[in-house]
């Protein structure tokens, strides 16, 4: 059963973003992300379906998406 004083993933994902703006790279979720941004980009430049934009939207979506399913 979910927790009813947990944050949704919407709320989480915003404060995770706003806490990267905040401290830039010594956030602990930057790197993550980083690293997502750099693999989807990678898979956008092999696939030849995906724009580098998309991959790159795409790759950093699933490492927040991983950082706030926790």
């Amino acid at each position: 059963m979910a927790d009813p004083n947990r944050p949704g993933y919407l709320a989480r994902a915003t404060e995770e973003l706003k806490g990267i703006g905040r401290e830039g790279i010594a956030h602990p979720s930057a790197k993550p992300l980083l690293a997502g941004a750099a693999i989807g980009t990678v898979a956008a430049i092999l696939l030849p379906v995906l724009t580098i934009p998309v991959g790159l939207i795409g790759g950093v979506g699933i490492a927040l998406w991983q950082r706030i399913k926790r």
